[in-house]
């Protein structure tokens, strides 16, 4: 016998999009890509103004000058990516996960800018094996070491130094602040 819907039972349906609802996913989706792409530009504006124009400008050099652009994309495009959906988590909440306290969002957005610090510092770092490498193995060092320097922030446990990530479940899939018994 199936398990599909039979004379005795109520066919399920799935809820349908709207056409409205369809194009503000789509214009939602745009507008994230587009402040992602605008954030890389910006994070290599800011970085290249740092490699060139500031008084870091000896601090890196010419052979290593690509790894802050590097190190730029990514700060900017996750920037770029990330604060448009902590605005989004401030006005829309659903049941599960609710709304963004302003308290919370700054937290994020004072977390993002730390690690946009981080990656920047790492790219100046990189770009120091500038002076002992040609630039393209500068530069695709640069790419491994700023892509995945991340890695082992990810793997610390912060939840056993106190630190969580609002709205991020943890554990057996309750909030830390919930009162309610697993």
């Amino acid at each position: 016998m199936s398990a599909g819907s039979g004379p005795g039972r109520p066919e399920v349906r799935s809820p349908q999009r709207t056409k409205a609802q369809n194009a503000a996913f789509a214009a939602a989706v745009i507008g994230v890509l587009a402040t992602m792409t605008l954030g890389a530009f910006a994070g290599v504006s800011l970085a290249t103004g740092l490699a060139d124009d500031s008084s870091f400008s000896d601090l890196v050099p010419a052979d290593g000058r690509n790894s802050l652009v590097i190190g730029g994309i990514g700060a900017g495009g996750l920037t770029g990516l990330l604060v448009p959906l902590i605005i989004a988590g401030l006005v829309k909440g659903t049941e599960d996960k609710p709304r963004l306290r302003p308290t919370e969002a700054l937290a994020d957005v004072l977390a993002l800018l730390v690690f946009d610090v981080y990656l920047l510092v790492v790219s100046v770092i990189v770009a120091q094996s500038g002076r002992i490498l040609p630039e393209g193995l500068t530069v695709l060092l640069s790419v491994f070491a700023i892509g995945f320097s991340w890695m082992p922030l990810a793997l610390i446990p912060w939840e056993r130094f106190g630190i969580t990530v609002p709205g991020v479940r943890l554990g057996s899939g309750s909030r830390p602040d919930s009162h309610e018994p697993d």
